[in-house]
């Protein structure tokens, strides 16, 4: 009777829309996934978060829910990052790009290049950019990064890393002497901007996507404009039929692909 299983059995039950925990990430995706069962369509949920890049916000998934994924999993986290996208940073037409090790068709492994070949084949209305490497992480090349979680949980914890770097030398050198801290303090409006963009409370609140009810992970260290700002994330997807939006691309996947089975079999006979 963990407050944890509560909420879930709360949005299972129709009790509540959406849920919103800081508890251990392992235990809500297991529990979530019991509880509330995977869309038609999805064989697993993603995490999934948005993050600043040099051309604006950007989302990713997998972020660490799941360590190997096949074809028909990254065109199912393809999908979901695009109506994501869409719904919570405001973008008409969300491009999507496949993490890689390069951007050749020829590189990579078969799951990735199977993803690519069916994203690019498919007839839906969405932009498929083709694959993308480490570095279109922080450039903001695409609007949506698809990649395994094992991939995506390190791409996020070395960016995270990066940035406490960053913060840590240039603390360290406008600090490092009188002239220095006079142009910090010259320099304070900018700095303050800068610390403003890059502030993780902006982006705190990670979504299970893929799973019935919304459900949505927060930061266990965060404050309360951080819990806010994922609560809103979780208002926000209810309010646009988030899952349905998904279930609706999803069938059109689907009877693309049963249409081609059908297509392959007559031409056998």
């Amino acid at each position: 009777n963990s407050s944890m299983r509560l909420a879930i059995n709360a949005v299972a039950d129709g009790e509540a829309t959406a849920v919103v925990s800081a508890g251990n990430t392992g235990a809500l995706m297991a529990i979530a996934t019991i509880v509330l069962k995977t869309l038609p369509g999805i064989s697993r949920p993603a995490i999934a978060s948005s993050f600043p890049t040099q051309s604006g916000d950007s989302v990713m998934l997998d972020l660490g829910a799941n360590v190997e994924c096949d074809a028909n999993n990254l065109v199912q986290f393809a999908v979901m990052g695009e109506v994501y996208a869409r719904n919570e940073l405001g973008l008409k037409q969300p491009s999507i790009g496949i993490l890689n090790v390069g951007v050749e068709g020829l590189k990579g492994n078969d799951s990735v290049k199977e993803a690519a070949n069916i994203l690019k084949n498919s007839n839906l209305p969405i932009e498929f950019f083709g694959f993308v490497e480490g570095d279109d992480i922080g450039k903001g090349t695409v609007d949506v990064i698809v990649t395994d979680g094992f991939t995506g949980n390190i791409a996020l914890k070395t960016a995270e890393g990066t940035a406490k770097m960053i913060a840590f030398f240039l603390k360290d050198a406008l600090t490092s002497s009188i002239l220095a801290k006079i142009g910090a303090l010259l320099a304070r409006p900018a700095i303050e901007r800068f610390r403003a963009y890059f502030d993780p409370r902006r982006y705190n609140g990670a979504m299970l996507l893929g799973l019935t009810g919304i459900c949505v992970k927060s930061h266990g260290g965060t404050d309360e404009v951080g819990f806010a700002h994922a609560i809103e994330v979780g208002i926000n997807l209810v309010r646009r039929n988030f899952n349905e939006l998904i279930k609706q691309d999803l069938g059109r996947i689907m009877a693309e692909e049963k249409g081609t089975d059908t297509g392959s079999e007559k031409n056998k006979k």
